[in-house]
């Protein structure tokens, strides 16, 4: 028997039921802009999807013209529960969500355990979401895919650009990054500091994203070392926060989304 990795939240960042999570996802994607142009790489956000999933949506409606094209996708978000220096690789085989399995690419886990900032860690998967709600916009937007799965811990922007640089693969590759922007500040100054945030994505300047920037900031940082290394652009897609769509403005989560070319 396959060892699965089992949804976690589903239920509560997103509809357990089948059919209600396709319309669920399915309604976001319809009403964001699409582009003939398919991003290398995402950076989306990873609340419930009441919060995070219209800022999502707006950037996976991006890989509809990819569907049957990319063939696997190397996802890096950060650990929310588990402590760790580098990064982590689950020991499933099965990433489940309500909408089925996704196989773990294992030509592609078995390359990255010869690098030193990578092992396996099964605790630092059970849990997270940051990966999970990724998984149901992928599968809806791209069809059948392998998933490399990786969990960000204390890991340093030239030890995920490694990382990314032994995977970047060509067009059958996306890779992405799940990332939410500031935590838990008033409306207006989230929307100060979520600004500078992206500006400092889009200029391409690891050093310029603080821990307070963003929760995924260690797996942006690896993206942006890259990018800035072979000479990628970083557009934003959207840039809306919790108070934008579904919470109070009191304390509000950012949520930014970010396309590579």
């Amino acid at each position: 028997m396959p060892d699965i990795r089992e949804p976690a939240v589903a239920g509560s960042f997103y509809p357990a039921d089948p059919e209600a999570l396709r319309a669920e996802v399915r309604g976001l994607l319809v009403t964001a802009a699409t582009d003939a142009r398919v991003p290398k790489a995402i950076i989306a956000p990873h609340a419930g999807y009441i919060y995070s999933g219209p800022v999502a949506a707006s950037v996976y409606a991006r890989l509809a013209a990819a569907r049957g094209r990319i063939r696997r996708v190397v996802l890096l978000g950060p650990s929310h529960r588990v402590g760790f220096h580098g990064l982590a690789l689950p020991g499933a085989s099965l990433f489940r969500t309500p909408l089925g399995d996704i196989p773990v690419d294992t030509a592609a886990v078995q390359a990255l355990r010869t690098l030193p900032q990578v092992r396996e860690l099964d605790a630092a998967h059970r849990l997270e979401h940051s990966l999970e709600v990724q998984l149901p916009f992928l599968q809806e937007v791209l069809g059948e895919f392998n998933l490399v799965p990786l969990v960000v811990g204390d890991a340093d922007a030239d030890a995920v650009a490694e990382v990314l640089e032994t995977l970047w693969g060509g067009p059958e590759t996306l890779v992405v990054v799940s990332s939410d922007l500031s935590h838990y500040q008033p409306y207006a100054t989230a929307r100060r500091q979520d600004a500078v945030t992206s500006r400092a994505i889009e200029s391409l300047d690891p050093d310029a994203l603080h821990h307070e920037d963003a929760c995924g900031r260690n797996p942006i940082r690896g993206l942006l070392a890259l990018a800035r290394r072979h000479g990628y652009t970083i557009e934003t897609v959207d840039l809306r926060n919790s108070g934008d769509t579904a919470g109070p403005r009191d304390r509000v989560v950012g949520y930014g989304a970010y396309v590579l070319h």
